[in-house]
């Protein structure tokens, strides 16, 4: 595996894959690679012949008062794991290789009505620096697939909308989420928790399941949302959101709606923000 960082060596890469008739498949990251990030390698693999992955630490998509300069950056523990599971490119840039003209006076790329709810809401800007990052990468890959975790649903949401809006020729692949034993969602903020708070965060997983439980036991939507708000907080986290969501745009669904929707839980623990959801079709 070799390693990049400028741009113009990406593309140079890029495109003697192409002029050989492979197809391109991309998985971006922030680094900190754990077995969550390398499952989306092993599902690129099976799209295409070639796989690039990026480790970019977007500045643009932290709030002022978020983990910007704290998040952990293993670039070295990184690509190592990367070559031990078949990625055939990495592509690290540095900030001003992605922003010439600095972080405050990038181009912007917004995707209304699902940027700004939820966790749009909770972190203002957010999503705005993830679809502008995811745009830039997206114009320097010119992948044929671009994989990610369902984890972050609403970040997939996102992404689907900027492709089909701007007409990118870019299948979007959806991994499964992968989860400790305890059905923790692996997350690189995890690291953030103490062994005890690991456990305690186990709750938002079976506070998933209980929501999924009580839809499909016909209890309201209201009702199942205030429940799941009450059990993390008796288990001392901080939610953010609890909610019932259509699966398709995250818009509110009728109090009778029991099909084709996601629950999705934001919370804080300690010095981690945690997200996580569980589809809910029957």
């Amino acid at each position: 595996m070799d390693t990049v960082e400028r741009s113009a060596d990406l593309r140079t890469r890029v495109a003697a894959w192409r002029r050989a008739g492979e197809r391109v498949a991309f998985v971006p990251t922030m680094g900190n690679l754990h077995a969550g990030h390398y499952s989306l390698l092993a599902l690129a693999r099976t799209h295409a012949a070639r796989v690039v992955a990026s480790v970019f630490v977007n500045p643009t998509q932290f709030g002022p008062r978020e983990d910007f300069a704290a998040y952990p950056r293993t670039l070295a523990q990184d690509r190592v794991g990367l070559a031990a599971h078949h990625c055939d490119l990495l592509f690290a840039p540095e900030i001003e290789e992605m922003y010439p003209f600095g972080a405050a006076h990038s181009v912007r790329v917004d995707v209304p009505g699902l940027g700004d709810i939820l966790d749009g809401a909770a972190r203002p800007g957010h999503f705005s620096g993830v679809a502008t990052v995811v745009t830039k990468l997206f114009n320097l890959v010119q992948p044929d697939v671009a994989v990610f975790g369902q984890k972050d649903f609403q970040q997939v949401l996102v992404v689907r909308r900027l492709v089909e809006d701007l007409r990118l020729p870019i299948e979007i692949v959806v991994a499964p989420t992968q989860r400790e034993a305890n059905g923790l969602a692996m997350s690189s903020r995890n690291q953030y928790l103490s062994a005890e708070e690991r456990e305690r965060a186990s709750v938002i997983y079976r506070t998933l399941q209980a929501m999924r439980h009580d839809l499909l036991a016909g209890k309201a939507r209201v009702a199942i949302e205030a429940a799941a708000q009450s059990a993390l907080e008796q288990a001392g986290l901080t939610p953010d959101y609890c909610v019932l969501r259509s699966a398709r745009d995250l818009s509110m669904p009728a109090e009778d709606e029991r099909n084709g929707l996601v629950a999705l839980v934001a919370a804080r623990l300690g010095r981690a923000r945690l997200i996580d959801n569980l589809v809910l079709d029957p």
